[in-house]
């Protein structure tokens, strides 16, 4: 009797922990999935980026990879297409931490941050890139703000882009500006 009692208590037990966050047995099962919760990614580097934002080293096996292409717009600005690799954009509102191939990408023109990207693709406004050329690149970082890297350098591609002025057209004047005129089908009234 005295043991059937003891293996209910045992059981009892293991049915009030369950129910919180802590379960019986080994722990064996749960130990993945805890362990890939709370150890970081990768390895953090000394080096950071203009930002200040370390690097997080990772197998150049397992890194992600991202490439960039820049296409001109009939509105005069930039259509940026990113392809990533091994690699997927975290959703706005994601926890601030390392998880592998996740995170955001952050778009530089000139090196100048332009925006932080959720998605593989943006608009580059023709007010933000003056005549001449001009490098636009694509980085890579984790939720936790820092910088993917492989064999010491920053997860990135860049682009070539030259813009020059907008060549008039009928519709523009002598300096590209748009010519106003009467209403169609007004003349001479």
């Amino acid at each position: 009797m005295s043991w059937t009692r003891g293996v209910r208590t045992v059981l009892a037990v293991c049915v009030l922990l369950l129910t919180g966050s802590v379960g019986c047995g080994s722990g064996a099962e749960d130990e993945p999935e805890t362990r890939a919760s709370t150890t970081p990614v990768g390895r953090l580097l000394d080096t950071t980026d203009e930002e200040g934002r370390r690097y997080r080293e990772v197998d150049g096996a397992r890194a992600p990879e991202v490439g960039i292409e820049v296409q001109p717009e009939s509105d005069g600005g930039w259509d940026v297409r990113l392809t990533v690799r091994d690699f997927r954009f975290s959703p706005p509102g994601t926890e601030a931490r390392a998880v592998a191939g996740r995170g955001v990408a952050h778009l530089f023109l000139d090196g100048d941050l332009v925006t932080r990207l959720r998605g593989p693709e943006h608009h580059l406004a023709a007010r933000l890139v003056p005549r001449g050329t001009h490098q636009v690149t694509a980085r890579l970082y984790a939720d936790d703000g820092t910088v993917w890297a492989a064999d010491g350098e920053p997860v990135e591609s860049t682009a070539d882009i030259t813009a020059s002025e907008l060549e008039p057209t009928e519709a523009t004047g002598p300096e590209g500006i748009e010519e106003q005129g009467p209403p169609a089908g007004t003349m001479g009234r």
